[in-house]
């Protein structure tokens, strides 16, 4: 059985930074073939994709919305994915989400209709991150 646990959310004074992970159990083959995306959703708001990662023929395809480009950063290391968040604001008060689907395209217009579709079959519980004023 596929689950996925997030953690490394908080409460944090704006500026700060923070490194969320995510747990991939029950795959084999290192996550090849996955397409693997980070999302949050603020209170009263739809979950919206931040960062995700394709993983396929031994390299690991990323990508960012223009919204959320240069603000974080994805990563994925041995059935754990990683974002790491800098200067963060208190708009990214938020729970955050990591998603994960068999199947994929390194095409960033693939990746892109693939995190707006939000259509993934294995989710997190998510993790709350509050950044203060």
């Amino acid at each position: 059985q596929v689950q996925l646990a997030e953690s490394g959310g908080g409460s944090v004074p704006a500026g700060e930074s923070l490194r969320l992970s995510c747990v991939v159990s029950g795959i084999t083959g290192l996550l090849t073939n996955y397409f693997l995306t980070w999302f949050r959703q603020a209170p009263g708001t739809e979950r919206v994709g931040i960062a995700a990662v394709y993983i396929a023929s031994g390299s690991a395809y990323k990508y960012y919305p223009d919204s959320a480009q240069g603000r974080f950063t994805i990563s994925q290391d041995n059935g754990t994915m990683f974002l790491q968040s800098d200067n963060l604001k208190p708009e990214d008060t938020a729970l955050y989400y990591c998603a994960a689907r068999r199947g994929g395209c390194p095409a960033r217009t693939v990746m892109s209709a693939l995190i707006s579709s939000v259509d993934f079959n294995l989710w997190g519980q998510g993790t709350h991150v509050t950044v203060n004023s």
